[in-house]
């Protein structure tokens, strides 16, 4: 090393040992972990990369690597909302901390079945509590708390942490890192659980709400003398009420309906649109290559709107569940992961397995969470891919979603019919409507999304080969911005006839977005525009619009919130 850098490397340790003393006379003890926080990690930086968690050299940590990884010792103040700066950052994340890499558990060990909440027992419910209380009751410089346990998903979910060797936040939400990273982060908290009363066996809840019996929140979350009683969700929602897997706002349906509409919505989010792996699992999140920002059918919906219809109506983001940086402060968070991670499964499951993601800068990156132990693990995601090798498994229920194929609401030749003379007879003013219009490109302003839009999408013959390749034919609204900080969801439906019947159960239904706004770190640029990418080819062929030379797709504002929604264009897309 140069004399010069000599002298800088002994001047700015000594800095380090200084500005400790120095903040804890001057500030807060908040700000104190805010400002050391972004000045250690500066000062670092300048000695040569020295501020991430591991003090070793590490492959990962290679400059050209794709693969995303948090620095620890780089935390920050973001916004759980645009206006509520939050602090999710442990105790002392400025000092680099020893780890261990992640090891299977002993494959002797008893295997943790995780079983439908609404099938457990008393004795279960019972043990589950006495686990509950005793993690709320520890004091929060343990990462075992309840307190630390609910802001890991603060730290993750609302860009708290920046990336290894960047400065750029770490966000795994709406990638292709979202079931992996809930995967580890559920996984270590139930061993958690069962070591604070010494159980071995122990393990999680699933909430199945893609089940009938299971579409109600379970009892003991309402059963408010018990640790998974929770004061902030709308307690309209509570039993007998029948949860809203595609939820906008009150629809007040019957209970057969809800469960019909249900059972017709999960089919088209785990099957019909869902038949390729980013379909399902979210755009490619890779280190140096920008946030990519587009969720998997399932993330959008019921994940999110399961979310939001647990969260407190009372509160302005719908907390706690209704927002990222607090869901995981309700318990019942927890049961519903478990059965999100179950569906990831499952989805597996019907595809044999055959669409997973090879890449290695997906199964190589990485995070940290500390185990029942008090050891930091650094896992990958290439880790957590067989739950078998993890211990754990899940009590099998009917998928009786499966064979809930909806049918067309119009006969497809009526509809085509119907929407041919509509566009005949009002050429002209299907040129000038505001809300039919035969051009699917709206650049460079973009199309404001405050009342439904039709749009005419052209298909080429040389799709046709594409299909007979086996390619999935995929509907595109990209340039996807959203304004303001409110739930939004609109629906996407296909040679629509009659916009007063609209519902899941009816073949038309393409998909949604439903988008849950999440916290942003303080050093992020300006939001990144979303595309939402549904998966058509089954639902065209029902249709029997799998061979015409266009179609017509309309968006369907669900939320009084669209209004603050613009949108770049509608396209056709093929996935491989």
């Amino acid at each position: 090393m140069k004399p010069k850098k000599w002298v800088l490397t002994v001047v700015l340790a000594f800095i380090l040992v200084l500005l400790p003393l120095a903040f804890r006379i001057m500030e807060p003890h908040q700000l104190q972990h805010s400002y050391m926080g972004e000045l250690t990690s500066m000062i670092l930086g300048k000695l040569g990369g020295w501020g991430f968690s591991n003090h070793e050299n590490n492959r990962d940590m290679a400059t050209n690597t794709k693969v995303i990884g948090p620095n620890l010792t780089a935390c920050h103040p973001s916004y759980g909302r645009p206006d509520l700066l939050v602090y999710c950052c442990p105790p002392g994340f400025e000092t680099p901390l020893p780890f261990v890499d992640f090891q299977f558990p002993d494959s002797q060990s008893p295997v943790r079945v995780r079983r439908p909440a609404h099938l457990l027992d008393d004795n279960y419910i019972a043990k589950y509590n006495k686990a509950l209380s005793i993690m709320k009751s520890l004091p929060y410089d343990d990462p075992r708390s309840f307190a630390r346990q609910a802001n890991l998903h603060c730290l993750f979910c609302t860009g708290a942490y920046e990336q290894q060797n960047s400065d750029t936040p770490l966000n795994i939400h709406r990638t292709w890192l979202f079931f992996p990273w809930h995967r580890m982060m559920i996984y270590f908290h139930e061993r958690i659980l069962g070591s604070l009363i010494g159980d071995d066996t122990f393990a999680l809840p699933v909430w199945t709400w893609d089940i009938p019996q299971g579409m109600i929140i379970p009892d003991f979350y309402a059963n408010i003398s018990l640790s998974f009683f929770h004061t902030q969700r709308d307690f309209s929602h509570f039993p007998p009420q029948v949860a809203d897997l595609d939820y906008s706002g009150e629809r007040n349906l019957s209970r057969v309906e809800q469960i019909d509409t249900n059972l017709a919505f999960m089919y088209n989010q785990m099957v019909s649109g869902a038949r390729k792996t980013e379909l399902f699992m979210g755009c490619t999140y890779k280190a140096n290559e920008g946030y990519c920002n587009g969720p998997g059918t399932v993330e959008s919906a019921p994940h999110n709107t399961v979310h939001t219809w647990i969260g407190s109506g009372l509160n302005p983001g719908r907390e706690d569940m209704g927002r990222f940086y607090s869901a995981a402060k309700d318990p019942i968070f927890y049961a519903h992961h478990s059965n999100i991670d179950r569906l990831w499964e499952v989805w597996r499951d019907i595809h044999q397995y055959q669409l997973d993601i090879q890449d290695p800068d997906w199964l190589d990156s990485f995070f940290f969470f500390y185990d029942e132990n008090l050891k930091l693990v650094k896992i990958k995601v290439r880790d957590v891919l067989d739950i078998t090798k993890l211990g754990y498994s899940y009590q099998e229920v009917d998928r009786i979603w499966l064979n809930k194929r909806p049918s067309p609401s119009v006969p497809p030749k009526l509809a085509r019919q119907i929407l041919k003379s509509k566009e005949n007879e009002n050429q002209n003013q299907f040129h000038l409507s505001s809300d039919h219009v035969s051009s699917s490109d709206f650049r460079p302003h973009g199309r404001a999304l405050d009342t439904s839009l039709t749009v005419k999408v052209s298909r080429s013959k040389d799709d046709l080969i594409k299909l007979e390749k086996g390619e999935e034919e995929t509907i595109v609204v990209h340039g996807i911005e959203v304004k303001g900080d409110a739930y939004v969801k609109f629906d996407v439906y296909v040679n629509l006839v009659d916009q007063t019947i609209i519902s899941p159960k009816f073949r038309e239904f393409a998909g949604t977005f439903a988008h849950m706004s999440g916290g942003h770190n303080k050093m992020m640029k300006k939001k990144k525009k979303i595309n939402l990418k549904l998966g058509v080819s089954e639902l065209l062929k029902d249709l029997e619009a799998d061979e015409d030379e266009s179609i017509w797709v309309t968006l369907l504002p669900r939320t009084p919130s669209c209004s603050n929604v613009t949108i770049e264009g509608v396209q056709i897309e093929y996935i491989k």
